[in-house]
């Protein structure tokens, strides 16, 4: 992504810079004055929520990245004598974040050996060259991404410059209705489809929530069953959005085939990288889809491909490759996972559950109406903690120990959460969003439209599936 493409966005550096000084200070205050408080609850749950709180601070304004904030909170409940080192860091014996670091891994060499491109540009010469269809293939191959890919930010650095090249193949400008439809779509669906299969941080994180508070595993072919009409549905939804709120200017690619058949030839025959990294995708897809047979841990199968495409000659990567990993993500997932036994242990979890549900309560009578409080009270808590994983850290212990004291599916509310966590209005809401936004293609406004008309088709999508499908492969919400 060159410069240039970057530089209208790029702007704001004094407001992040005064945003990051207050959180510097306002989570430190807040957590002290919180820590000190008169309480009626038991000690050791005001200061587990103490610290809860001061890092909620710190990942709202980000003076740090999100990991480092989490280790703060790890020590801090370690080194106050909140609880002990072995609950602080119990996250870490979890194979939730070992998960994350396997999928990555696959995601890395997909990403470096070329085959991510490879197919994108496969799937666009099948689907066709007109505006309508080469919006509908770059959808579906976002899709196609996260089981190739399981990060949206690696997602739009590969589908971004594709869509670059498309645009100026219209020879069309960055504000035309079809640079903006098509960005402002892919930048949302690059933070969409991997809420609804294990394929990201946020999915991969809620299956190690519920796992740890539940005993009970949720299946990689189960979560995307669960959520398999909801995908298709919203492939359709996001192509008929775009071409709604930004009709074209034109409506075919000149010399479209042309085109894309340049492009993939730049990419030269397969390499033998490329070759290796689709077998060891394949296998582990394979692998994962079948899990219900085999009873294979998904953590297994990733964190055992992820070995595989690190290792000389059969491999991809190599120590340098591997050494660029996002490792600070992995001890966001580890440490959100460790808070999460925390709130548990010191029983500051039943306080949080109390306050944040007290209000929604009234309205979980049934499958139907709990899905729609669930996701809309979901939606509405995304706007205080800008990162998903963040939200849901917070979130989850809370709504999963609501529901085994209330009768619902801990497995289901869980997946509605992260589900609901896709739902953004805002460009601050997302870490892929502000990728997205800055290429220069979209503006904020443009974010907030789509995102109330796919929040609101998403919503609607939801209680659909869960009154009608979920009963019919046996997942009841109620129970």
């Amino acid at each position: 992504m060159s410069t240039s493409a970057v530089s209208p966005h790029v702007t704001g550096g004094e407001y992040f810079s005064r945003k990051m000084w207050v959180g510097s200070i306002l989570g430190p205050v807040l957590g002290v004055a919180f820590w000190f408080a008169p309480m009626t609850i038991a000690a050791s749950a005001q200061h587990a929520l103490a610290i809860v709180l001061f890092m909620a601070v710190l990942w709202i304004t980000e003076p740090v990245d999100y990991g480092v904030t989490t280790l703060i909170g790890l020590f801090l409940f370690w080194a106050l004598k909140v609880t002990k080192f072995e609950v602080a860091f119990s996250g870490f014996a979890d194979s939730t974040p070992w998960f994350l670091f396997g999928a990555m891994l696959m995601g890395e060499a997909a990403s470096r050996s070329g085959l991510a491109r490879r197919i994108g540009y496969g799937v666009m010469r099948i689907i066709g060259t007109s505006y309508r269809r080469l919006l509908f293939s770059m959808i579906t191959f976002v899709l196609i991404l996260n089981f190739l890919v399981p990060s949206g930010l690696a997602q739009i650095t590969i589908v971004g410059p594709i869509a670059v090249g498309i645009v100026a193949a219209f020879g069309l400008e960055a504000g035309s209705n079809i640079g903006r439809g098509m960005f402002v779509m892919i930048t949302y669906c690059c933070g969409l489809f991997n809420k609804m299969m294990l394929a990201g941080g946020a999915a991969i994180l809620t299956r190690g929530v519920v796992e740890k508070m539940t005993g009970k595993p949720i299946l990689w072919s189960q979560y995307l069953i669960a959520f398999l009409p909801a995908i298709v549905l919203s492939v359709f939804g996001c192509w008929l959005c775009a071409l709604w709120l930004y009709p074209p200017e034109k409506q075919d690619l000149p010399g479209g085939r042309e085109y894309l058949a340049r492009a993939a030839s730049e990419l030269g025959p397969w390499s033998s990288n490329e070759k290796k990294s689709l077998l060891w995708l394949v296998l582990a897809i394979l692998f994962w889809s079948t899990d219900f047979l085999h009873g294979l841990n998904p953590a297994v199968i990733a964190i055992g491909g992820g070995i595989i495409v690190t290792l000389p000659r059969i491999g991809v990567l190599n120590t340098a490759q591997v050494r660029k990993i996002n490792f600070l993500l992995i001890v966001f997932v580890g440490g959100a996972l460790g808070m999460g036994e925390v709130l548990v242990k010191t029983k500051a979890l039943d306080v949080l559950t109390h306050f944040m549900m007290s209000w929604i309560g009234p309205l979980m009578t049934g499958s139907t109406l709990a899905a729609c409080a669930l996701y809309w009270a979901s939606f509405l808590y995304h706007f205080l903690l800008a990162s998903e994983i963040s939200m849901l850290s917070t979130l989850l212990p809370v709504a999963v120990k609501y529901a085994t004291d209330h009768g619902f599916d801990p497995t289901a509310v869980a997946m509605i959460c992260t589900y609901a966590s896709a739902g953004k209005l805002f460009v601050y809401q997302s870490a892929v969003l502000m990728l997205g936004y800055a290429f220069g293609y979209f503006e904020a406004k443009d974010m907030f439209k789509v995102g109330l008309v796919l929040s609101i088709f998403e919503g609607v999508v939801l209680v659909l599936i869960v009154a009608i499908y979920w009963p019919m492969i046996g997942m009841v919400l109620k129970l």
